[in-house]
């Protein structure tokens, strides 16, 4: 136990175990030992993501988000977006909501790249935090996990509440990074699940999840589960947390023939 504390102080840069970012009394995680954004759960292996090269896109992928900074592909409530194009990227305005992509998918192949604010001006949640919601509702969080000690079920790559990546392949404040997301949709008998949502992720070339399955849609200090959920499609949400953050160069390839 001894050497188990000395370790997790040492990759989280000397914070004591009584300090650490999360709850200490949300609900347990059906079929784990750890409860939801838990204080105590440890978080990921520290890996250095090393070089890498983004994948070629497709022929038959979807730009959502291109060099031309185009953003029809986005919507806000049915508005037009209030997020700003900067140049070279999309960067949040923070206050103004969510986007959605306009069109719909099930199981996709996705790539996005993203860079959280250079300046740290926050910590734990409050750095560089956001999301991709898969369907709207799946959430791979997005966060600014560079030598930050933020719960394990939230760190950058997570399945926000239910499962935290296979490592932290985060690069630093400032600097570009990339998800390739391989996600396959619930499919359901009637009204029942017979096969949850699940997801391959890469995080900057890094394998962090390997169809690991989504225990539902994403909540917020609560267990999950897919009662009443029954869709077979839906947008591709990107999160306001309230932090500055710019995504570039995001495309899809829609999995499905005739949304079945």
């Amino acid at each position: 136990m001894e050497i188990l504390i000395a370790m997790l102080l040492f990759s989280i840069g000397g914070t004591s175990v009584d300090d650490l970012p999360g709850y200490r009394d949300t609900p347990v995680i059906p079929g784990q030992k750890w409860r939801v954004h838990d204080a105590n759960r440890p978080r990921p292996k520290v890996v250095d993501p090393g070089k890498y090269t983004p994948p070629t896109r497709p022929a038959e992928a979807k730009v959502l988000l291109g060099e031309d900074g185009k953003l029809g592909a986005w919507t806000q409530g049915g508005r037009d977006i209030g997020w700003k194009w900067m140049g070279a990227a999309l960067q949040v305005q923070p206050g103004t909501g969510d986007i959605f992509s306009r069109e719909e998918f099930g199981d996709l192949q996705l790539h996005m790249e993203f860079r959280t604010p250079e300046k740290v001006v926050s910590s734990s949640q409050g750095r560089g935090n956001s999301g991709v919601f898969l369907m709207g509702v799946f959430e791979v969080q997005i966060l600014d996990s560079f030598q930050n000690p933020s719960y394990a079920d939230g760190q950058c790559g997570a399945l926000y509440g239910q499962c935290p990546p296979r490592v932290n392949a985060s690069r630093g404040p400032g600097e570009w990074q990339s998800y390739d997301i391989f996600f396959t949709r619930p499919r359901y008998d009637g009204d029942q699940i017979v096969e949850p949502a699940r997801v391959t992720v890469l995080h900057n070339g890094v394998l962090i999840h390997n169809q690991q399955a989504f225990m539902g849609p994403t909540r917020h200090l609560r267990t999950t589960d897919y009662k009443g959920y029954q869709a077979k499609r839906g947008p591709i949400k990107i999160q306001d947390h309230g932090n500055l953050m710019q995504f570039r160069n995001i495309w899809v390839v829609d999995l499905e023939q005739n949304g079945e």
